[in-house]
């Protein structure tokens, strides 16, 4: 079949750009959704006092995760953080889990069970609770698709497009150790399949840290907890889950702003670092555009970094918010300063 010169390529847009062109065919407006397509979870107004967060995850076999190296009861905990962590990114709090699952022939109902051995677990860390879902067959990969309830306060809710310039630019935990572990588990994955011993298991008590990062991720509770005892607020903020530059860009393009930031504050880990010398590559790149930390990413304006650093020990301010409307640039440990291009 033939194309048309106007037909696109999804990588030619990319996915910032696949999402503004779904978000067009919406033309239907419901006056309970305060906030559609566009942030980490669509806002429905409950009532005077409250809103209600819905958000949604999928994950194929081969493309999120690997069953090589992947245990059944990981993969049901990774995916209940990576929705509930939607959640946090709009400072709420989750409530109920629906999990609908696409199971080939091949799976059986021991690992139908450590799955959700996995999930409810990763349930009773966030206080959520597993309340359906769906069952259907699939011809050839595990899929998992899971959806997350919560809500939040009007008062306290946040969104990605209410950074203010003069903003500090921060960042919970740490960056790049998820694709750091992903990495490590694709190198011994490689010597397993170039082994003739098939029961070979790979020592990686070295790696224990970034590998638990990719394998377990967990979303950060605690810092929005603190934020609520504490009365503080951020003007924008998103979970990092395609990377820290597209998930700030996120943040500057819906705020119509821009940001400068240090090469030198961006908090990774010494195993990470570690990584990237072994395989001979920059780590700073594993910071900026790895994904699947499920960090979080927030403005705060300037006086109140130090109310939340009495607090909380577990931030980085890495730069701060400016009037360049979708600019982004990084100061560089040389004092260099390089601007990141828009990829679309």
């Amino acid at each position: 079949m033939s194309t048309s010169p106007t037909d696109k390529s999804i990588s030619s847009i990319g996915r910032s750009g696949l999402l503004r062109n779904i978000a067009g065919f919406s033309a239907f407006r419901s006056e309970k959704v305060e906030q559609g397509i566009g942030d980490d979870a669509a806002v429905l107004k409950c009532d005077e006092t409250r809103y209600g967060l819905i958000s949604s995850e999928t994950f194929v076999e081969g493309v999120e995760f690997d069953l090589t190296f992947m245990p059944f009861h990981q993969i049901g905990a990774k995916v209940v953080s990576a929705a509930v962590s939607d959640i946090y990114a709009m400072n709420g709090q989750p409530h109920a889990i629906l999990i609908n699952l696409g199971v080939p022939n091949r799976i059986n109902t021991d690992m139908i069970d450590d799955l959700y051995k996995g999930i409810g677990m990763a349930c009773s860390d966030y206080g959520c609770q597993l309340s359906g879902g769906d069952l259907t067959g699939s011809h050839n990969p595990l899929i998992i698709s899971v959806s997350v309830y919560g809500d939040v306060t009007h008062q306290k809710i946040v969104y990605n497009r209410g950074a203010k310039t003069g903003d500090a630019v921060c960042v919970s935990g740490d960056l790049g150790s998820a694709v750091a572990g992903l990495k490590v588990l694709l190198r011994e994955k490689r010597h397993w399949e170039e082994s003739e011993d098939p029961v070979m298991q790979p020592d990686l008590s070295t790696w224990d840290y970034v590998v638990k990062r990719q394998l377990v991720p967990v979303a950060k509770k605690e810092v929005i907890e603190i934020f609520h005892q504490k009365g503080i607020k951020p003007t924008a903020m998103v979970d990092v889950s395609q990377g820290l530059l597209n998930d700030l860009r996120r943040i500057t393009s819906n705020s119509k702003k821009g940001a400068y930031i240090y090469q030198a504050a961006l908090p990774i880990d010494l195993q990470t670092r570690n990584v990237a010398n072994e395989m001979k590559e920059d780590v700073d790149k594993y910071a900026l555009y790895g994904g699947e930390d499920f960090e979080l990413l927030f403005t705060l304006p300037e006086n109140q970094v130090k109310n939340l650093a009495d607090a909380c020990n577990d931030f980085t301010v890495i730069g701060k918010i400016t009037g360049d409307s979708d600019r982004i640039e990084m100061q560089t440990a040389e004092g260099d300063v390089i601007e990141f291009d828009d990829p679309g």
